[in-house]
């Protein structure tokens, strides 16, 4: 079982910043990806970024040159740079952590999420 705990969000104006942070259990369980999806009301959950434990990154069109995801293996924590938010990124941001294969099988967890608005 792994327990993912989110900090960070909070209300900015158009054009500012914000840092989510999310930290991982200690686990029996060793995380190969971490990553931030967001949902907002009446919209499916979409990913925003995603970051392998080699440091691999993978960014939606929409946040890219915007928002960085950076990791720090030795705390299990990843973290996501907004800078130059819009409205539009206005969401509830979830954190998920995905373990290395266990006897074939990955294991996904997910934070309680946070919520991000961006005022015009």
């Amino acid at each position: 079982q792994v327990q993912l705990v989110e900090s960070g969000g909070g209300l900015v104006q158009a054009g500012g910043s914000l840092r989510l942070s999310c930290a991982a259990s200690r686990s029996r369980f060793v995380i190969n990806e971490m990553g931030w999806h967001r949902q907002a009301p009446g919209k499916q959950r979409e990913l925003v970024a995603e970051i392998t434990s080699g440091g691999s990154t993978n960014y939606a069109d929409s946040v890219k040159g915007r928002f960085t995801i950076s990791r720090d293996n030795a705390k299990n924590t990843v973290y996501l740079q907004m800078n130059g938010l819009k409205p539009e990124d206005t969401s509830v941001y979830y954190c998920n952590a995905i373990t290395f294969p266990i006897f074939g099988r990955e294991y996904t967890y997910w934070g309680q999420g946070t919520q991000v608005t961006v005022s015009p």
